[in-house]
């Protein structure tokens, strides 16, 4: 992990744009989207918390970690303290997080908010890995992160293909906007070979008999 500066400015900076109002919720309803109903799904770096609250009260078993333990206290101070733990991405295995309370394996991971840029291109490498090692089959790996910043689509592009989870696809931000050259942000779902349950069927799906 490549050290952040001032992170306790950080923190109340956040807090501050949670308690005007802004809008950290659009990654989760993102993910909300792609996610069968009750699934697991752990944030990647989730910093105040804001993604987890939103998933969990669309009926998810939303977790987050971060290294940070200024962001989490921000994130226990408004949310719910148990959802969260003070874990690195180089610490994710299935016995470590069992260990702390949480699943082994989820339907979703997350990685949002220039996470990747913390990372250098062996680490972000490794953490595809270890989110392989995660997810079941079918399982998503979304991450958004800066076009133009270290541990970017084409670093993350590189970082898959080591670890067998293809790219199914690439947009240039939370609403499904196109992807191209000129993107600066992209949102990138890579999928864990197989087929994704969803238990009860698709959400909304109700097809007439002929």
């Amino acid at each position: 992990m490549i050290p952040s500066a001032d992170l306790d400015s950080y923190a109340e900076k956040m807090r501050r744009l949670v308690e005007k109002g802004i809008d950290f919720e659009v990654d989760a309803r993102f993910v909300d989207m792609l996610a069968p109903r009750n699934s697991r799904i752990l944030d990647i770096g989730c910093g105040i918390g804001s993604a987890v609250s939103a998933l969990r009260r669309s009926g998810h078993q939303a977790y987050g970690i971060d290294p940070t333990r200024a962001v989490l206290d921000v994130a226990a101070d408004i949310f719910d303290k148990g959802w969260y733990r003070q874990l690195a991405v180089e610490e994710l295995a299935d016995d470590r997080l069992r260990g702390e309370g949480l699943p082994g394996e989820y339907e979703v991971i997350l990685m949002s908010g220039n996470v990747p840029a913390f990372l250098s291109d062996d680490a972000l490498q490794d953490a595809f890995r270890r989110v392989g090692g995660l997810l079941v089959d079918g399982g998503l790996f979304v991450v958004g992160t800066t076009v133009g910043a270290r541990g970017g689509p084409t670093a993350q592009d590189a970082a898959a293909g080591f670890t067998g989870l293809p790219l199914k696809n690439r947009f240039s931000d939370w609403h499904l906007g196109a992807f191209d050259k000129d993107s600066g942000w992209s949102v990138s779902v890579y999928a864990k070979p197989g087929a994704l349950s969803t238990r009860t069927g698709p959400d909304g799906v109700f097809i007439l008999k002929r």
